[in-house]
């Protein structure tokens, strides 16, 4: 009842000052061209699994800094974060490990193969050159991959059209927090060029949690820059050119002597991290052979330090990845289409970790590669069903070869009106470098397996004007990899395939047109993520909420106001494998306005956490209060 009484008082705060708007009288549902799913373009109603898009006019009504924020007001995903804005930043997908999810930018995955898991911290990631992102969820490895056994998480930047423009736009707020983006670009039937950049600081808050005696502000920074170049040789060759570059510090707190317990310390990291790509696109018998041949690199260089010891650098972690791609689309018939390719990828890792005991450790250095096959095919045999069936073949340097298959069915019999989804998909998890080559590892790891299906149904009525679905899911994951200690000198302990999870849930989502003006999204995810391992079986996974919602409401004023609200809940959690540390339910509360005062400026403020909420995401953590925030965008 409460979660109920918190989405009824959301939705209730912009109707109080609604005037009577008619409704139109024929809004027609809109079928978006979505990416992901296929690799390549598609209708969202032929997409057999759940999947949220969050376009380019959401992004900018939500005033949205931070990716991961606003992500985790997505259906299914949730995040996790130690302290303030900067803190590694964890991201779970219907309850799957944070490693476990795959994440790109412009189709380029991202992954630091030096951190232990070989997944993406969130942390250093700003939305302010998004144009949009996909969240497909459930196993996806057949297309994508390693990794993708919760889901993923495509970031897609906006493509550059028109002629020369400048965009820019900056704000500032609480905790002595600045942000500012610009960019310049332009576009035509040549290509494109887009050139960006941006900044970012904060004081922040304490890592350590108030409330538990932590008084020193962890601040964080990051600055960014990136670029884009679409090249049109002819009308059937094009080149493509993206880099992008992010330098970030984050103070945070540690485990300082003489005690060794969680408490303010001095210590810092900074964070840099490159990505990069090159590619070639290619057509055929007009345009029904695309042929991709692309390569795409990513660094990560990470250093930790702590000013009050003897030995100041503490961490010293860099991962590099490479990977050469094809890909073609074979578009056979109107009924029929193939997307297959060939992908070869090199992960590398070096790490170090000074100490007073070892000032000048040797650094652990390791490599790893893997080569693969993938095939799917789209078939419409009859009106308004789509079948999808695929197979990946893998071959990893150390572990050997990985097949995983997709079969999946969506139907809808009155034109996109009413979509029936099912989805039986499989993925994998290789062993990261550190899990196989680290004085913890072990080069005999086998791969983490999943198998999930999705049952759904999607409808809309009043020409289109509410929309909503439900979906039912379920995933297994066997062979997972996790730490067991023992009593085996001399590290006591290491990795080992013998986890095992089950995740089981329902998601419900809804946008309604109340009227023309006004706006209505929102979402509800039901989960039990359950250990299924010999130790702690029957326990909830820790930190996997399992209810969460969020809603929320805009409004298009008709002197060009806008305003909106937005209530997040997340339900009762556990912050540990035994269930003994509960982390307690909470609700945040956001309010946002914006307002153009002529063709080239719009101003627009917001609070954040409008209570003031103390809460927590992983124990003794310290989480933002209530913030402001105000700023301005332009255009020329």
């Amino acid at each position: 009842m409460r979660l109920v009484s918190l989405l009824a008082l959301a939705a209730a705060v912009p109707a109080l000052a609604l005037p009577a708007y008619a409704m139109a009288d024929d809004v027609a549902a809109v079928d978006q061209v979505v990416v992901t799913a296929g690799r390549e373009p598609e209708k969202l109603s032929e997409v057999s699994t759940s999947m949220t898009v969050i376009d380019a006019e959401a992004l900018k009504k939500s005033q949205a800094v931070v990716v991961s924020d606003l992500l985790s007001r997505t259906a299914g995903v949730t995040v996790t974060r130690n302290g303030g804005v900067g803190g590694t930043t964890q991201l779970r997908i219907r309850g799957a490990e944070t490693d476990q999810t795959v994440v790109l930018i412009d189709g380029v995955k991202l992954n630091d193969p030096s951190s232990t898991g070989g997944g993406y911290n969130f942390a250093t990631l700003l939305a302010g050159n998004l144009n949009r992102i996909e969240v497909l969820r459930g196993s996806q490895s057949t297309l994508w991959g390693s990794q993708a056994i919760g889901g993923v998480v495509n970031l897609i930047t906006a493509v550059p059209t028109g002629p020369l423009g400048v965009t820019m736009s900056a704000e500032a707020g609480s905790r002595d927090t600045a942000y500012g983006h610009g960019a310049v670009s332009t576009g035509g039937d040549w290509g494109g060029f887009r050139l960006a950049g941006a900044y970012y600081t904060t004081d922040g808050v304490s890592a350590f949690g108030k409330s538990y005696g932590g008084k020193e502000k962890d601040g964080y920074n990051n600055a960014a820059i990136s670029s884009r170049l679409d090249l049109n040789v002819t009308d059937w060759a094009a080149v493509d050119l993206r880099a992008s570059y992010a330098a970030a510090k984050n103070e945070f707190d540690g485990f300082p002597a003489p005690l060794y317990a969680f408490a303010d310390s001095p210590e810092y990291g900074k964070t840099k991290e490159l990505v990069s790509y090159a590619g070639v696109r290619l057509s055929a018998f007009d345009g029904a052979l695309k042929n991709r041949l692309g390569y795409g690199y990513t660094q990560t260089d990470r250093d930790n330090f702590d000013p009050s010891s003897s030995v100041p650098k503490t961490f010293d972690a860099r991962g590099t990845n490479s990977r050469f791609e094809y890909q073609g689309t074979w578009t056979i018939n109107q009924a029929l289409r193939a997307t297959f390719g060939a992908e070869t990828e090199r992960s590398w890792f070096r790490t170090a970790s000074p100490s007073t005991f070892d000032p000048a450790p040797k650094p652990d250095r390791h490599a790893a590669s893997t080569d693969s096959l993938y095939l799917q095919l789209q078939a419409k045999p009859l009106a308004g069903l789509v079948l999808t069936g695929g197979v990946r073949q893998e071959d990893h340097s150390t572990f050997g070869d990985a097949t995983v298959y997709q079969a999946g069915a969506t139907y809808s019999p009155n034109d996109g009106v009413t979509v029936f989804r099912a989805n039986y998909g499989e993925g994998f998890k290789a062993p990261s470098l550190y899990q196989l080559y680290s004085i913890y590892g072990d080069d005999t790891l086998q791969p983490e397996e999943s198998e999930s299906v999705d049952l759904g149904v999607e409808h809309s009525v009043l020409n289109g004007r509410v929309r909503a679905g439900v979906t039912w899911f379920h995933r297994d994951i066997t062979n997972q990899i996790d730490y067991v200690s023992n009593n085996t000198p001399p590290n006591y302990g290491g990795y080992a395939n013998f986890a095992k999870t089950e995740t089981s849930g329902v998601e419900l989502e809804t946008t309604i047109e109340v009227t023309s003006a006004l706006l209505v999204t929102a979402n509800y995810t039901n989960m039990d993520a359950i250990n299924r391992s010999a130790t702690n079986n029957g326990k909830r996974l820790p930190r996997r909420p399992s209810e969460t919602a969020n809603l929320n409401a805009d409004y298009d004023w008709r002197n060009g106001l806008t305003t909106g609200v937005s209530v997040q809940y997340v339900g009762e959690s556990y912050d540990n494998v035994t269930n003994a540390r509960r982390l307690k339910s909470y609700a945040l509360f956001d309010l946002r306005a914006a307002y153009p005062v002529n063709e080239q400026f719009e101003v627009f403020g917001r609070v954040e956490n409008l209570f003031d909420k103390e809460y927590e995401t992983i124990y003794r953590y310290g989480s933002v209060g209530r913030g402001f925030f105000a700023g301005v965008r332009a255009k020329f």
